[in-house]
Order: C-alpha cells, then structure tokens, then sequence
C-alpha cells in the first residue's frame, strides 16, 4: 500500500471547495458565514479484516486492512462535507474536524465537520 492511499480528502482544484483546519486562510477573508456543515458515514466491519486485523493484534503490527478502511471512510465523509458546502454556496470550510466512534458495536462512524463560508480576496 503506497503513502497516496493514505492520503486526505479531496482538494479545493477538484471540488471548488477549500478545507481548512485553521480559523482563516492568508490572502482571503470571511465575506459570509453560512453555518455549520457536516459529512457523515458508519461503515460496518468486513468479517476478514475483522479476523485478520485480531490475529494481527496478537503479532503486532499496524493492521492495514483496518487503516484502509478508515481512510476511505474519512474520506467519503469529507466528501458528503464538501457537497453539503457547495449546496449551501460555500467555497470554504473552515475548522474542519472529525470525529470518530463506534456505531453500537457493528461499526464505525465518522463525522467530518466544520464552518462553511464564503472566502474572498483580502485585496477586495
């Protein structure tokens, strides 16, 4: 598995929208806050990264079917981030965060959340 299947979410090039986990962005400010956003998701747990991932505890080591899937997992919440943004007419987040729990035993839920706004030039 390669560093790029590590990597984050989505960059603003792609998506139009930047995110950010500071409270402002050099060279813009804050035209409008539009308001709390937010991307969730609960992945369950495949049975054979389950199993895997309990024999490799006993060994040590990273498990890397388990950091596979929360990767993706982060990443399809700050996706569902990103569309709830551009819907309100958002072209940023700003203080972006997750946070991460166990769904009542049958899997994990990610929530990515942050403040949507409108950034403009400092300039203007």
């Amino acid at each position: 598995m390669g560093i790029e299947e590590y990597g984050g979410g989505s960059g603003a090039q792609r998506t139009g929208v930047l995110v950010v986990t500071t409270n402002d962005v050099p060279g813009y400010r804050v035209e409008q806050v539009i308001g709390e956003v937010f991307g969730l998701t609960v992945r369950s747990r495949h049975l054979g990264t389950q199993i895997g991932a309990g024999l490799k505890s006993m060994l040590g080591g990273e498990l890397k079917g388990l950091t596979k899937t929360l990767v993706a997992t982060r990443n399809q919440a700050m996706d569902r981030l990103i569309e709830q943004a551009k819907a309100r007419g958002a072209n940023a987040v700003l203080m972006m965060r997750f946070d991460v729990t166990d769904a009542a035993d049958a899997g994990t839920e990610v929530c990515a959340y942050g403040t949507a706004v409108v950034l403009v030039p400092a300039s203007t």
